[in-house]
């Protein structure tokens, strides 16, 4: 474990970062041999049929629909032939070798996960560098020495499989562990006895299963499975079999619905929560009394508006958008929950509540204020009582602690700025660093700064720029763009190894906050959703745009990369302005939005895009749906598109289909490739050996199209 540096180890720190920039002269050196472009071979041939159908009057082609049985012998066949065909390409480029002894240094380092004290006790996730998987550990008091929990690099020969830390019971002696294969979102819940350092016989099978939490005398636990019918809270006794487990919540909720539990720290109150799809506009609250088998009492059932609960001591605090686009909090009494006894203890600001915490009787409220984050402390009556500070522009997730206990932490990270777990005293204030990541990285030679540009209606939208200090505006310089604009989520400064890699070697990595996301409330989120989410996709366009005439690039040095809502944004990109870009990675995403919702678990975000079953709603998909709108002949840029097998989530289908149309109609000399993993999926837990693999392969392909630096 990370303690905090001492002053040898600073200097020494800025002798190992002054010989690794000696070493990026001498590894980056070569990496002008992008700029040769090889002779490509032909894709394989895919197989175009006459799928159509008539949608609200209007005949819509599929030709690619038969890829969307991924078990079919020909799928199967097609995407071996896609992998081999990619792989060709990109195990051949020049210079990957060093990018790959590069992105090793920076990822092959110790990790560490935000801890959890139970008394006395610290259970965390760690990884060495020399190994592939992060370890569940324990540790005696703050000087302890880290005990291994769980290792699952016994678990598979290939490193596939991984483990998550979901809950630990109040006393530290019992831990509720997930096991997770590839990147699946299901998982299979295991119990572990930290003394006995060994697994009770209780195991829930696999599936989508979230919010396990263990009652105080460790007798049983909640959680909940979403099933065929939708979400259902249930209760295990410890020594039963799953299959006698007790449905508390869930009857009557449809597959629509995301219903999650929290059980109180006293373990006499289940705080139940109903959201009406990913980002609803409206969530249900509801309390169970399980210490006397009491029913579910609606908190607040009947608002559209987001409600977000924690429960402290015998008061309910609720996160909320209702009559505050930017959000405040409110104090209910779980004795007495009637609206008209509700106070309003956090009002509504300038700056956004993008969530909060309960740590030693008070409040610890995250804001967002031009997307830069601010921590403010508050009494449970609303008085201000100080605020976090940080050294630079950055990030800070949610801070961790207990109601009944004065220790806190939370993680700060910023582009340049490796992730560091400070712990701080909810009555004292004060903070000391209780890990910090140590990568090779001299990011006093990185400039991170925040600009703002205008939309086509004319919208002010920020974007973060990060580069070497001194960049020459030349109009010449590599450039990734990113976003994701959509789902209430804001995307911030955060530490990205590829981020590095790329401004290391002379590009300028651009991170657009679109509407769609969260960074203004609730308004700026409205106004990327359903028919409103061209702004999404002119908000990026008007980026690229400024990045242009601003002397950082030019379409042919320009890059764009999404994943999962951000690969529909590059999608769209793609194919509403193709002229604009030079290439594209485009991973594990929506694009065939006339049928997204019918797989998976994606009618959790008709509230988001809607649906192609309402005829109003169809058009607007229809007008943007990347898979609809590819036009043969046109000039397309190089695009990678990524997903894999274990994407459980969003339908792998979405990237073959894409692959095989846009292979078959762009009219351009550049590639389109499938980087098709048998393995990876939506939710990570891929070995680090393989994360360096597949981020060398992306990265490659990006400075391969862009030429390198001039």
């Amino acid at each position: 474990m990370s303690k905090p540096a001492t002053r040898k180890g600073q200097l020494m720190g800025c002798v190992r970062r002054s010989l690794w920039w000696a070493q990026l002269l001498f590894l980056f050196a070569g990496l002008g041999l992008w700029a040769q472009q090889p002779a490509l071979k032909a894709p394989p041939e895919t197989r175009r049929d006459n799928t159509r159908e008539v949608l609200h009057g209007v005949e819509i082609a599929d030709p690619y629909r038969w890829l969307e049985d991924q078990e079919s012998p020909e799928t199967r066949a097609w995407i071996d032939a896609q992998n081999e065909y990619t792989q060709s390409i990109l195990s051949a480029l020049p210079g990957r070798e060093q990018l790959k002894r590069r992105l090793t240094a920076l990822l092959k380092i110790d990790t560490i996960g935000l801890p959890r004290a139970r008394a006395g006790r610290y259970f965390f996730s760690k990884r060495r560098a020399d190994q592939d998987l992060s370890v569940i550990y324990t540790r005696k008091g703050l000087e302890g020495e880290d005990e291994v929990l769980i290792d699952p690099h016994p678990m598979s020969s290939d490193h596939t499989t991984s483990v998550t830390l979901l809950n630990v019971s109040a006393d530290g002696v019992l831990v509720a562990y997930g096991v997770r294969q590839g990147g699946e979102d299901e998982i299979e819940v295991r119990l572990h006895s930290v003394d006995a350092r060994m697994d009770l016989p209780d195991r829930l099978p696999k599936g989508r299963i979230w919010g396990v939490s263990l009652r105080p005398d460790k007798r049983g636990f909640y959680y909940t499975r979403f099933g065929t019918e939708g979400p259902r809270v249930y209760y295990h006794k410890i020594g039963t079999k799953p299959a006698l487990d007790i449905e508390i919540f869930g009857r009557g909720y449809g597959p629509g619905k995301i219903i999650v539990s929290e059980l109180s720290e006293d373990g006499r109150t289940l705080l139940i929560t109903v959201a009406h799809g990913s980002a609803a506009d409206k969530t249900e609250i509801y309390t169970v009394d399980v210490a006397n088998n009491g029913p579910a009492v609606p908190v607040v059932n009947d608002i559209d508006a987001r409600f977000e609960g924690k429960i402290g001591g015998d008061t309910l605090f609720l996160q909320t958008n209702w009559e505050a686009p930017h959000g405040r909090i409110l104090a209910v009494d779980l004795e007495n929950p009637a609206r008209d006894q509700w106070r309003e203890i956090v009002p509504e600001s300038e700056a956004v509540i993008r969530g909060f915490s309960l740590v030693g009787g008070k409040l610890f409220v995250n804001y967002l204020e031009d997307v830069r984050s601010r921590v403010r402390v508050f009494t449970p009556e609303g008085e201000h009582v100080r605020d976090i500070e940080f050294p630079t522009l950055g990030t800070v997730s949610g801070v961790r602690g207990r109601w009944g206990s004065q220790e806190a932490f939370f993680v700060f990270t910023s582009f340049h700025v490796p992730t560091t777990i400070y712990r701080t005293d909810a009555a004292e204030g004060g903070q000391e660093i209780w890990a910090q990541l140590q990568v090779p990285i001299d990011s006093a030679d990185l400039e991170v700064k925040q600009v703002w540009y205008e939309s086509k209606d004319g919208t002010r939208v920020p974007m973060f720029l990060v580069h070497r200090k001194g960049l020459p505006l030349n109009g010449a310089n590599p450039t990734l763009l990113t976003g994701y604009g959509g789902f209430n989520l804001s995307r911030t400064p955060r530490f990205s190894s590829t981020a590095v890699a790329w401004a290391e070697h002379g590009g300028v990595y651009a991170l657009a906050n679109l509407r769609g996301g969260g960074e203004f409330g609730e308004e700026w989120h409205r106004a990327g959703m359903r028919e409103k989410k061209q702004n999404v996709f002119d908000d990026f366009f008007a980026a690229a745009e400024w990045l242009i005439e601003k002397g950082y690039t030019n379409p042919s040095k320009l890059a764009i990369r999404g994943s999962s809502n951000g690969g529909l944004l590059v999608g769209a990109a793609l194919t509403q302005r193709p002229e604009l870009f030079q290439a594209v990675v485009c991973a594990y995403p929506l694009l065939d939005m006339l049928r997204y919702h019918k797989f998976l678990v994606a009618r959790f975000w008709v509230p988001e895009y809607g649906s192609s079953e309402d005829a109003e709603q169809f058009d607007y998909l229809r007008a943007y749906s990347p898979y609809h709108q590819v036009e043969p002949g046109t000039d397309y840029p190089a695009v990678l598109l990524i997903t894999g097998d274990s994407d459980t989530r969003v339908a792998p289908l979405h990237a073959r289909k894409m692959a095989a149309l846009l292979q078959s109609a762009t009219g351009s000399e550049r590639p389109v490739l499938l980087h098709y993993d048998t393995k990876a999926g939506h939710s990570g837990g891929l070995p680090v050996s393989k994360q360096i693999e597949n981020s060398t392969d992306w990265l490659s392909f990006l400075f391969w199209q862009l030429g390198g630096t001039d």
